[in-house]
């Protein structure tokens, strides 16, 4: 391994379809790995239409911030805008790994921009996500299809993977995750 790897921390880009359980998996890893750092994204949405905690800004407000720099990496899904502050890299530098809620979209984007990327591809089956996006109220039965239509999207090819089914309690998708981002030492 050479000192680059060892010094920096990894951009650890979590994905998965809409209803897989992403802020859930991605708080536990906080608690089960508590020196990794949850980065807070900047989001056009208002902040309490979702349970992440995110920086919630105006189109223009965030248009401005990625004219300014603010972003290592920011797309659009869904009629928002997503950001990841410019501010990960310096705990990257420090070594630090970095959890992030990403998008399939902006992976290759994040790939060039971040040396040490690896995607955790959050998966559930389909009666799984369908249940999650019912019970959480917020889609109509045909945005719910379109979004179980979609949960089957491909990853770009080239990338690190780990992929992790939450099928099950969120304890034990937590504690396998947690194994896989810290594999034992030899």
């Amino acid at each position: 391994m050479t000192q680059d790897a060892k010094s920096n921390g990894r951009l650890i880009a979590v994905v998965g379809p809409s209803g897989v359980g992403k802020d859930s998996v991605m708080a536990g890893l906080k608690d089960a790995i508590p020196e990794i750092h949850l980065v807070r994204r900047v989001i056009t949405r208002a902040p309490e239409l979702s349970s992440e905690v995110y920086d919630a800004v105006s189109v223009s407000k965030f248009k401005a911030m990625a004219q300014d720099g603010a972003f290592a990496v920011h797309w659009g899904a869904h009629g928002l805008h997503y950001g990841i502050p410019i501010t990960v890299k310096y705990q990257l530098r420090r070594g630090t790994d970095c959890l992030a809620n990403f998008s399939h979209k902006a992976l290759v984007q994040a790939s060039e921009v971040f040396p040490h990327l690896l995607v955790l591809n959050i998966t559930a089956s389909s009666e799984t996500l369908a249940q999650r996006l019912a019970s959480r109220g917020r889609e109509t039965e045909l945005e719910i299809s379109k979004r179980l239509a979609e949960a089957d999207k491909p990853l770009p090819a080239g990338l690190q993977v780990i992929h992790l089914a939450n099928d099950g309690p969120i304890s034990q998708t937590v504690a396998r995750g947690a194994a896989l981002l810290q594999p034992a030492s030899v």
